[in-house]
């Protein structure tokens, strides 16, 4: 039987083009930049907040943003990672958490409803920014697969 639909695969592999976004991890605080299209017009809005989870599924990621907001009212926002309308994302501030999902921050309130700070000292600092800096390289180099060409298909022949 043949598929009438796009498989999990195909989809996974579409769509997946380089982000020049900051490495953010679950804790970490950021303001998301999205393009929002009033009419003709069109503008940027700034949604800060705490990454309370990563879902790391191809072109199917997304990451959730919570933020209190007017009268303590929390705002969660899920971000598709490839969407075109996120402009830009700016890293605020490293998190201190121990879970990869922070759902548990959904029942709290006032000032336990936030994510501490990570303090880390300029050496600690220089170290995460350069492993992150690492991170996103390979990310960048995956992204970017050797594509099989003549050369390296006669080499091989030759072998």
């Amino acid at each position: 039987m043949k598929a009438n639909q796009l498989t999990k695969e195909t989809i996974n592999s579409l769509g997946i083009y380089d982000r020049d976004f900051p490495a953010f991890e679950v804790g970490d605080a950021i303001a998301v930049s999205l393009r929002i299209k009033e009419g003709t017009k069109e503008r940027l809005q700034i949604f800060e907040g705490d990454v309370i989870a990563i879902n790391k599924n191809g072109a199917s990621s997304s990451f959730t943003v919570r933020k209190i907001g007017a009268n303590s009212v929390a705002v969660e926002r899920i971000f598709p990672f490839y969407s075109p309308l996120i402009d830009s994302i700016k890293f605020i501030r490293y998190g201190k958490c121990c879970r990869a999902k922070l759902y548990y921050m959904r029942d709290r309130i006032g000032k336990a409803a936030r994510v501490e700070e990570k303090v880390m000292t300029r050496e600690q600092r220089e170290q995460k920014a350069a492993s992150r800096k690492q991170l996103l390289e390979a990310r960048k180099a995956a992204m970017s697969m050797p594509k099989v060409t003549e050369e390296v298909v006669e080499k091989k022949e030759s072998e």
